[in-house]
């Protein structure tokens, strides 16, 4: 008789991956509504196919590498920071050994354990490996699993580009009268859907994610909308 698999993941590899997972929901989140508005906004001034896929190009283009961008040196600052913090625990471990040692038994006595048992616990970390115990019982990191600014900026651009994509399409392949109907309509089911994920992935209920998510793109589109029909009307 075999004994069950436990397949379950833990620790900062879940909760690592469940971060990458809630980035690319909120860059695809951030494609659609941004490029939705842009093309809709366009498309109250003109029904010209060619002007509506240049706008939107643009805005896809300018989107992505700004997220792209931003998560780059966002990340970057993140991983400095951090290994900014593992030196100087380096350099305190090699100067003040005893403290440091008496430093980690007190944060595991902190964490629900014994005195003696979190010293012995102290102590056997240590000689493991005392940098890697007080980088991810002292500040919460993984020497391992540093954050990757490349990978970031990838992801973001990656998450971005796929949801923008959606009301481009949308708003240049169908025929005059039917586009703006598609694009809402289209944009509306994916914000349901990003909404939802963002919620089931940050263990809510979905019902107000998807509904502010679908209110936010609804007023985008008609404010955008509104301001294009405008400016058609005005002939600028």
């Amino acid at each position: 008789m075999t004994e069950p698999t436990h397949d379950e993941a833990h620790g900062g590899g879940l909760a690592s991956r469940l971060n990458w997972l809630r980035a690319a929901v909120l860059g695809a989140n951030d494609g659609i509504v941004s490029t939705a508005g842009l093309v809709v906004g366009v498309a109250g001034a003109t029904d010209d196919r060619a002007a509506l896929l240049t706008a939107g190009l643009a805005g896809l283009l300018a989107g992505s590498m700004s997220m792209a961008a931003g998560e780059y040196v966002s990340v970057s600052t993140q991983r400095d920071s951090e290994k900014a913090a593992l030196a100087l625990e380096k350099r305190e471990l090699r100067e003040q050994p005893e403290a440091e040692l008496e430093e980690l038994a007190d944060l595991l006595e902190g964490r629900g354990l014994s005195r003696e048992v979190a010293r012995e616990a102290a102590v056997q970390l240590t000689e493991r490996d005392a940098l890697r115990a007080h980088a991810r019982v002292e500040l919460g990191i993984d020497p391992d699993e540093l954050a990757n600014p490349w990978h970031a900026a990838g992801a973001s651009f990656l998450a971005f580009t796929v949801g923008a994509l959606l009301p481009l399409l949308a708003i240049v392949l169908p025929s005059a009268d039917w586009r703006l109907g598609v694009t809402v309509g289209s944009v509306l089911v994916a914000l349901a859907v990003t909404g939802w994920s963002s919620a089931r992935l940050g263990a809510a209920r979905p019902g107000g994610a998807v509904l502010r998510n679908m209110a936010g793109g609804a007023l985008a589109m008609g404010v955008t909308y509104g301001a294009g029909a405008l400016l058609g009307a005005a002939g600028v």
